[in-house]
């Protein structure tokens, strides 16, 4: 079969398109033939190592333990390991895994959920990673309310798009910031409000929010925490921008430690790959409540490109790779 594949760490060149072994089921795996894969910026960072935090947490001190990329994954199951119950040959799936940028996975059982049935593969691949974390940020750790005002930093993006529609859905009336180009996305997402913010400084606008949903990573605490209501919440999806080290998730350590000395709750949001929560958005996505995004699709062979595409930060919500 053939795969997207990285010896080393590095740029997105480092990527190669090879041919390797199809992969057999263990008793607790499911052999996914891909249809779709989503790209998110932790692809980039898996490939690239950096922040090196990532390495020291588990993948790889001197090169990538997996060497196939691609987390987020939509497919038909090809077959099942004898321990598992909750699939068979043909269903379609979607969830996460380790290696999805090639022709075949192996995922385990509890990453895994039926595909809901309105979505294609193309769309499915956009919400394993993306949508559960926006969902986690919001509910778990915003503990969003309705009538709540709520702000969501970078709201075109891949997380963002999805935060936008999800806190419409718990009843919030939702503001977005995002760069001119893409005012008339969030809008059309159902953002009651859309600050550009090449025009206009949220934090310097006077309004305060009960929820401030950051998916962009390049605000100090100080202008966010002015943009938020006294007894508000702060939740900080991710870190980019920062350093080699840490690669600006010491924002969301700065935030843990402040929030124990101020009213306001201030918290990183670690989101948890959860075949739960990917149920819980399946009658979401079929009702049309939330819809994937997708901005561009790329061919496997084109992986690379789509990786840097999302890592400039030029994606309007979702971008996948599609077989």
């Amino acid at each position: 079969m053939k795969a997207i594949i990285q010896d080393v760490y590095g740029p997105a060149d480092v990527l190669e398109l090879r041919d390797v072994e199809k992969p057999v089921p263990g008793d607790d795996d499911v052999l996914i033939r891909v249809r779709a894969a989503g790209v998110d910026q932790g692809v980039w960072h898996l490939m690239s190592g950096l922040p090196y935090l990532t390495r020291v947490i588990g993948y790889g001190l001197k090169k990538p333990k997996t060497g196939i990329r691609g987390r987020a994954v939509a497919g038909q199951v090809e077959a099942v390991g004898r321990n598992v119950v909750g699939f068979r040959p043909g269903d379609a799936v979607f969830g996460t895994c380790d290696g999805s940028f090639a022709e075949y996975v192996c995922a385990k059982e509890g990453r895994l959920a039926l595909k809901p049935a309105n979505l294609s593969f193309e769309q499915a691949a956009a919400v394993p990673i993306s949508a559960v974390t926006a969902l986690q940020g919001l509910r778990d750790s915003g503990q969003v309310q309705p009538g709540q005002e709520v702000l969501v930093i970078g709201a075109a993006g891949g997380v963002g798009a999805y935060a936008v529609q999800l806190a419409k859905a718990f009843g919030a009336n939702v503001t977005g910031v995002c760069s001119t180009a893409k005012v008339d996305l969030v809008l059309s997402i159902g953002a009651d409000h859309v600050i550009d913010y090449t025009r206009e400084d949220f934090a310097e606008a006077g309004k305060r929010y009960d929820l401030i949903l950051d998916t962009a990573g390049n605000r100090p605490l100080s202008d966010l925490r002015r943009a938020l209501a006294p007894k508000g919440t702060l939740a900080i999806v991710g870190g980019e921008g920062g350093g080699r080290w840490t690669g600006g998730f010491e924002r969301s350590l700065g935030a843990a430690l402040l929030s124990l000395f101020v009213g306001q709750k201030l918290k990183g949001v670690m989101s948890v790959e959860s075949p739960d929560d990917l149920r819980f958005l399946t009658p979401l996505l079929e009702a049309g409540t939330v819809t994937p995004v997708i901005d561009k699709s790329y061919a496997l062979m084109d992986a690379p490109a789509a990786i840097q595409y999302v890592h400039d930060g030029r994606a309007r919500g979702k971008v996948v790779v599609t077989l």
